[in-house]
Formats: structure tokens, sequence, C-alpha cells
């Protein structure tokens, strides 16, 4: 019997057998395509990941050194102690006192407790959910704090339900303690700038316990590593109004949001933030990422099988586009990363000298206070004359505050400024303003330039030139020792403004100077190694750069600044 197939022609049967190869090469083409891009789009993902973790753990660490100092400073005020002592006409005083303390720093609370754990004093005396009367001895931050001097303790508050960061400091010696100073700082603006900005971020203590988090959901429950560990009931029960924490179960990031079309694991990345154990975790949702990877792969695919001169000119232009593209995106991110990172440099140089500038400004107000008694009594003694000198040197005195305070709140802006045409020595003058203290209680000789120098005009941003002056002048204090010398000097060479700092320290090694600009490396136990890659990326963005100048016998850089004719 004759088969069908014997009819077929051989080339139609050729080329049927050619077909189902070339398909099966398609698919495979196009699987091994979405495999490529989809393991490309998540090592992106990640390496953004770890990024904005880093970010995030930075502000969440400026959050937490704001108040940090708050609890140690009032622990030895003398008016805190003086009213534990029995002092009944502190009492008013000292709660709008730590009213206005807790308006400036962003404390949720400020509130001092006898021995007992009695409240006496706090923040919101004047509110409904005042503290004052509530005893707080059951807590785990009073009772460490009295035997051990200080704690912390992350809990929702008994009489406010609202959690926070409690951080407690023993008022008076171990043998005779007099009570406890407390801050509670609570974090639902962190948390609502990060849900804006986020897929989910939360942060766990050293137990696995949520404490912070995008999601309300998420809160005081445990991650699979503090599920395995005991619990003390009653504690949680104190601690987060639950006598059992639930497991914390993550299927998506915004939870009630439609996932991509292509699933992808969330990826958790994971950020130390302090000695107590915190960690942040920073969730993303690569499946965005992942489609739009996989949608470009295919697109190439597709424009591959046009022509042969369509495919070198398809693959051209999908090539040069997506580099542009992501090389926008990349720089996009890096603007604001960098941008980012400078605000938490500047806050960071703050929160080192914030010691030196409160001497600056005690010092005023101190003496604002003998002008101010002494002229009421040379009023009322009617030598009005005497007074008014009195007063004038008040002038004088306020002046110097506003001067002080206008350097400190333009230092800090997250938003520079833009650039305008500013003296040298205008940029050195806000930088020595800041550092004032710390060169004088070091006892370091300084050396500036010649006044015609410090003339000099070029087109900056004010606030980034101080910032990286600020920053040489710190790494140059931590050089030296006592006694030491710093010298600034200011040189014109054609049209280039150098702007150098040396010191007499012990200087830099070959090892080290070589890898001086490179991110996360640093000499010092406690630095990031970012100081100096921060600064040399702001002189590059206005045409200059900051150098090492290896070869000096001091340690020396320069600020390379364009000049202004």
């Amino acid at each position: 019997m004759l088969r069908l197939l014997d009819f077929v022609p051989f080339d139609r049967r050729r080329l049927g057998l050619a077909a189902i190869a070339g398909l099966a090469l398609l698919a495979g083409l196009i699987w091994s395509v979405d495999r490529v891009m989809y393991s490309r789009a998540l090592s992106q993902e990640k390496a953004a990941a770890r990024d904005d973790a880093e970010i995030l753990a930075a502000g969440l660490r400026s959050e937490l050194d704001k108040v940090s100092l708050l609890p140690i400073a009032l622990a030895g005020d003398l008016q805190v102690r003086e009213f534990l002592e029995g002092d009944p006409s502190q009492t008013g005083d000292l709660d709008i006192r730590l009213a206005n303390l807790a308006k400036q720093s962003g404390s949720a609370a400020i509130y001092v407790m006898d021995k007992s754990g009695l409240t006496r004093a706090a923040s919101n005396w004047n509110q409904p959910t005042s503290f004052i009367g509530s005893n707080y001895s059951f807590r785990q931050y009073f009772r460490h704090a009295l035997t051990q001097g200080t704690s912390t303790e992350f809990a929702l508050g008994t009489v406010s339900r609202k959690p926070g960061l409690y951080i407690a400091r023993r008022i008076g010696s171990a043998a005779d303690p007099l009570g406890v100073v407390a801050v509670k700082i609570e974090f639902d603006k962190l948390e609502e700038s990060w849900r804006k900005a986020t897929d989910g971020v939360y942060v766990t203590d050293a137990s696995g316990v949520a404490l912070l988090a995008t999601n309300p959901i998420w809160r005081f429950r445990l991650t699979e590593e503090g599920q395995s560990r005991p619990r003390n009931v009653g504690q949680d029960k104190k601690r987060f109004g639950l006598a059992k924490l639930e497991p914390l179960l993550i299927g998506s990031a915004r939870g009630s949001e439609k996932r991509e079309i292509v699933e992808a694991p969330l990826l958790d990345t994971l950020q130390p933030i302090s000695s107590e154990g915190w960690d942040l975790h920073l969730l993303v949702d690569p499946g965005r990422s992942a489609a739009a990877a996989i949608a470009s792969g295919r697109l190439a695919v597709a424009l591959a099988l046009a022509t042969t001169v369509a495919l070198a000119f398809a693959m051209f232009f999908v090539r040069r586009r997506r580099e542009s593209l992501q090389e926008e995106m990349v720089a996009q991110r890096t603007r604001t990363l960098r941008d980012q990172l400078s605000q938490a440099n500047r806050l960071a140089t703050l929160g080192q000298i914030s010691a030196g500038v409160g001497h600056e400004i005690g010092q005023p107000v101190a003496a604002m206070r003998v002008f101010a008694e002494n002229g009421v009594k040379l009023i009322g003694c009617g030598r009005v004359d005497d007074a008014s000198a009195n007063f004038r040197e008040i002038v004088g005195l306020a002046d110097r505050l506003g001067l002080i305070t206008g350097e400190l709140r333009r230092f800090s802006q997250r938003q520079p400024g833009p650039r305008r045409l500013v003296q040298i020595g205008e940029i050195v003058d806000g930088a020595l303003l800041l550092l004032r203290d710390r060169i004088m209680s070091m006892n370091v000789t300084l050396r500036v330039p010649a006044a015609e120098m410090l003339d000099i005009a070029v087109v900056a941003e004010h606030v980034r030139l101080e910032q990286v002056l600020v920053n040489l002048l710190q790494n140059a204090l931590d050089a030296v020792d006592k006694n030491g010398e710093i010298v600034i000097e200011v040189s014109l060479i054609d049209d280039k403004v150098g702007l150098r700092v040396l010191d007499s320290g012990a200087g830099i090694g070959a090892e080290d100077s070589a890898q001086l600009f490179h991110p996360f490396a640093t000499t010092k136990p406690d630095g990031l190694g970012l100081g100096l890659v921060i600064s040399r990326d702001i002189m590059r963005d206005h045409g200059g750069d900051l150098v090492f100048n290896d070869g000096e016998q001091r340690t020396c850089f320069t600020m390379i600044i364009p000049h202004t004719q």
C-alpha cells in the first residue's frame, strides 16, 4: 500500500523539517534570552537595593544621633538635680524647658522620674496624655538605667499607645541615685517617607522582632530567626501590648498591589543600624524590572528575524537605546544618592561638632544673662548710662548668636542653594566658625592666608565648598596632636584658585594614599570612608578637583576651583 507521504516532494519535506527546527531554535533562543535578561535585572536590582539600604540606614542613624546626647546632658543638669532633691521652685520652669527641648529635637516626649519610677516633670505636662504622675518602675529601661546607668528600649507607650524608642539615663550616682531621665523618639514621619519611596522597609531588633515598618501589620511580628528563640510572655505584654507575637509573613512588599506579569522573589537587603542589634531590611520587588528586561530582550529577538540588514540595524538601535536609558537611570540615581550622601555627610559633620558649637553658644548666653542682671541693678541704682552700655553688650552677643545659628542653618540645608559669586574668605570664615571651639580646645596653631588672598572671588555653591573645607579641616584636626599646626593657603595659578590645607600630623603612608579617594577606604576606626569621595565629587561638579599633594613635607590636600576674573 502506498503512503501519502511518498507523494510529497522531497523539498517540501525538507522545508517542513527546517521550519520545525527553526521554531525549536527560536523557542530556545527566546528562552535563553529571557533567562539572561531576568538574571541581569535581578543583579542590577540587588546592587541598587544595597545602595538604597545604606542611604536609609544612614537616615535612621541620623534620627537616633539627633537625640542621643539629650539624656546625657539632662542627667548632669543642675536644675534637674535640684528638682529631684526637693526644690519645688523648679517644677514649672523645668516642665517648660523640657517642652522646648522636645520641640527643638523632634522628640515625642522628655520626662524626669524619681528613683521610685514616679514621673515628676515632663515635656507633655499640659497635654491630656501627660506622663506626670505615671509610675514607670515596671519598665525595663527604667530598671536598667537605675542600676547600670543607661538603657534603651523600644516599646508601646502605656499612655499614648504609640510605639517608640526610649533612651534613659540615671541621674546621680549608682550608690545614691536621684532618678532617671528618659527621651522617647517616635518614627511616624520616617516610616511615612519610607512608605512613599520604597516597596517596603522594616527594622528588627536583636531578638528578631520587627519594630519599625512601612506596613503597620508587620510591626511587632517575629522574623524566622526570632521564632526559634524563647520569648518572655510577660515582658512582651508590657513592651508590645501582645502576649503572643505572630510570625512575620511577607507575600508582596506593597501588600494589596497587583503583582507584575513576571513573578520574582522579593529581595531582602539587610543593613546593620546600631550596636543594640538593630537591622534595617529593604524589600525590593524586582518583577517590574524583570518584566521590562524580558520584554526588551524579546523585542531584540523579534527584530533579529526580519533580515540580515535589518538585524544589524535593529540590534544596533536597540542596544544604543537601552544603554542610553540605563545610563540616564543610573545618572539620575547617582545624582540623587550623591545629594543624599552629601546631605548625610553635612549632618554627620554637624553631629561631630555639635558639642563645640554648643559651647560657642553657651558662652554668649551666659554672658547675656550676667549683663542683663547687672543692667537691671544699674537701672535700680539710677545709673542709666551704665545700664545702656550693658544692654549694648547684650545686642552684640545676640548678633554673635545669630551669626552662629545662621551658619548652622545654612550648613544643614538639604538644597545648598544656587551658585553665586563668593569670596574665599567667606568659605574660610564659615568653616572656622563651625570648628572654632575644637581648634581652641586642642590648642592648635592655625595659620590663615593674607587678607588680599581671601578677597579672591569664585562662582560656586557656598555651602558645598564650605562642606569640603570642613571635611579637610576635620581630617587635619584628627591627624594632629594637641599644640599641632594647621595651615590654610590660597594660591592663584592661571585660571585656577588653589585652596590648600596642610597639617603637622604623622602623614599618610604610600599604601593608604593610593586608596584615599576609594569609597569606604578609611584609616579611622569609626570612619565610613566617604568624606573624601564626596568632597572630590563636589569639586569636580564645580569644574575643579580635590587632590592629595604627595611628596610635601606635611600632609596636604588642595581644593582646585575655577577662578572668576
